[in-house]
């Protein structure tokens, strides 16, 4: 997965294909057939895949009040949700996201067979509604397993008109089993990682109107909006959260507030609370802190709470002269150059090439948590492990907090469309490991395929493709199995971009096109018909074949070399090599002709070769006596039979 191969200047005659019948499982008119992608174009998602002049979205404001008891691990919250209704129609009713439900024995994610993050041996009760009302009134209200319909007074006006909703609710924290959230004890102190802690809006978009599906464990997808919130906790505790903190003169010490000044300053990371602080801190004796945040432009909040955490800041450097905060809470025990003291530099490191490369950050703060909700992210915050040292440490942080593009910014639906985060996320990961510390860490490789042999990633491509089961990308979240997640939705969608970037497009037309669909849906909600539009009228290419054969197939990709021949049996003149495309899937290939005297030719070999024959010899010009001729020699395809692609001369 490294940088586009620059082909040697060679003269290359194309002879005229041979009128040869293609084999069996190959047929051009299918691989070539036009393709009508899932969503027409129209005024609202567009032909060149960006948001059109009718385009609209839903907003969802929140102002959330919220109370951790800590000897019964219950949180108590109280919110107001103002809902902006930009749609062109009524809306009598809303659908709202209750997330806590999936722990309660009954629910449809428990019962979900080969469903992830969920212990079966332990429940909660899930949300305990207490009230919800609007303008005075308590609202009807219908509980659907994770998902509430609250029946409103009267519609909301679409094209603007907006209403208040008050929840008033409380639920029991769940423990390890929690997953994406949990609590647990540390001796330095309990840890709260605390997300989907506040009922949250479903999407009404123009694709579905109410996207409800139920929540079985994979993921969001959410409204944007401006947030306020507080988090009262015993005033022994450190809160971290999404946004920014706008209480520190009532929650820091002065000692606090002076390092964190430093540290917005600083490229070099600076210990806002100490390990000695940490154990030096009495117990709080019923006393209290509520700890205030704001956030813009996001889909969500999380936050983490603990008298156990150590504190560290470094500045962040963003384009056009911009900063934000980098920060790392963790426990004493994961102090060490080996472990969490180095985290606020990857989390530094990354957010920058992030910025610089795709987007700039658009938070006040990154913010890793060692806590017991490992390996998950939210805008501006990300849990991961206490235990996670070097390579793991680094690979983690840059990965979670490389969500905050994708879906965080990018706001594209998890649960329908898991590749178009972790895939597209997993494929800037590659760069991220390649650079820092010129790829100390690196390269990353996400999710490769357990029962493929050693190999490249195109070779463990290959073999994830000949998997039967295998479900392709474009797979629903909740059927992808455990054992195809990380290989089809991270790495074989990571990889295609790749391949896109790096073999099909190239990089200067890759990075601008993918630089625009970034700008052009950021806090918006992209479908797949979308990005492959844009990456095509932006990356000035028909792209359908890739689309089908990769994305919403798994087609084998298999060329062979057939024969090698010298043109008029003269070496002088030059030799005549036919290539055989023996797969469904077709991908631009190199061709190279090794000489005996070591010297080599390469040859691009496009899709267009393909278009109308399986077939086709290409006639390479002097050079003397060959050696071989491989198709693919460095191995960048996912090649599903490597032993026909070279052929050396009789």
């Amino acid at each position: 997965m490294r940088s586009i191969i620059l082909f040697a200047a060679v003269s290359v005659l194309a002879a005229s294909a041979h009128a040869q019948t293609a084999p069996p499982h190959f047929d051009p008119l299918k691989t070539f057939a036009p393709l009508n992608l899932a969503a027409p174009p129209t005024t609202i998602r567009t032909g060149s895949g960006t948001p059109g002049p009718a385009y609209w979205q839903n907003r969802a404001d929140f102002n959330i009040d919220a109370r951790i008891d800590t000897t019964a691990h219950v949180l108590s919250g109280e919110e107001t949700i103002t809902y902006t209704n930009n749609s062109p129609e009524e809306l009598g009713f809303l659908w709202i996201q209750m997330d806590q439900n999936l722990y309660r024995r009954e629910s449809r994610g428990y019962a979900m067979s080969g469903g992830r993050r969920i212990d079966p041996r332990n429940s909660t009760p899930g949300y305990e509604i207490d009230a919800v009302m609007s303008g005075g009134k308590t609202l009807n209200t219908v509980v659907s397993d994770t998902r509430m319909r609250v029946d409103l007074p009267s519609a909301v006006k679409g094209g603007g008109g907006k209403v208040q909703v008050k929840i008033k609710y409380h639920f029991l924290i769940p423990g390890l089993f929690g997953g994406r959230m949990a609590w647990e004890t540390n001796k330095s102190g309990d840890i709260y990682d605390l997300a989907q802690w506040y009922p949250r809006l479903q999407v009404f978009d123009d694709v579905r109107g109410w996207d409800t599906l139920p929540y079985l464990a994979n993921e969001f997808y959410l409204e944007y909006g401006n947030f306020d919130y507080a988090v009262t906790v015993p005033a022994d505790m450190i809160v971290a959260g999404s946004g920014a903190l706008v209480n520190a003169n009532e929650v820091l010490t002065a000692e606090q507030r002076a390092r964190f000044e430093r540290a917005k300053a600083s490229d070099k990371t600076v210990l806002i609370r100490t390990p000695e602080e940490v154990a030096e801190t009495p117990p709080p004796k019923g006393a209290t802190k509520t700890w205030r945040f704001h956030m813009d432009q996001t889909r969500d909040v999380a936050f983490t709470a603990s008298r156990a955490f150590v504190w560290d800041a470094a500045k962040i450097n963003l384009p056009d002269g911009k900063s934000a905060v980098a920060q790392s809470v963790y426990p004493p025990e994961s102090v060490g150059d080996n472990g969490w003291s180095r985290s606020t530099e990857y989390m530094k490191d990354a957010v920058e090439r992030f910025s610089k490369r795709w987007y700039p950050y658009p938070w006040p703060n990154a913010i890793n948590v060692a806590g017991p909700a490992t390996g998950m992210e939210y805008p501006g915050i990300v849990f991961d492990g206490i235990d996670d040292k070097a390579k793991t440490l680094f690979f983690i942080s840059a990965h979670e907090i490389g969500h905050s593009w994708f879906p965080m910014i990018v706001g594209s639906d998890e649960r329908r469309d898991p590749w178009m985060d972790e895939g597209i996320n997993t494929f800037i990961d590659v760069y991220e490991s390649d650079d820092f510390e010129n790829g100390v860490y690196g390269p990353k490789r996400d999710g490769e395929y357990a029962p493929a042999p050693a190999g490249t990633p195109a070779d463990q491509i290959a073999e994830l493709i000949k998997d039967p089961e295998a479900p392709v990308i474009l797979s629903r979240g909740d059927t992808i199995r455990e054992k195809y997640r990380h290989p089809v939705t991270y790495f074989k969608a990571a990889f295609g971009l790749t391949l896109l970037r790096e073999d099909i497009l190239g990089p200067e037309r890759f990075d601008p096109a993918f630089r625009k669909y970034i700008a052009d849906w950021a806090f918006k909600h992209p479908k797949p018909s979308d990005f492959f539009r844009e990456m095509e009228s932006a990356g000035g290419e028909d792209l359908s074949y890739f689309w089908r054969g990769y994305f919403l197939n798994n087609w084998s990709h298999d060329m062979a070399v057939s024969d090698v021949k010298y043109v008029d049996g003269d070496p002088a003149k030059g030799v005549q090599v036919t290539v055989q495309n023996l797969g469904r899937l077709v991908l631009p290939a190199t061709l190279r002709v090794t000489y005996k005297d070591g010297k080599k030719k390469d040859v691009r070999v496009p899709v267009e070769t393909w278009m109308q024959t399986g077939t086709h010899t290409f006639t390479v010009e002097g050079g003397g006596a060959v050696a071989e001729a491989t198709i693919d020699p460095d191995h960048r395809l996912p090649d599903a039979d490597r032993s026909n692609n070279s052929f050396k001369p009789q």
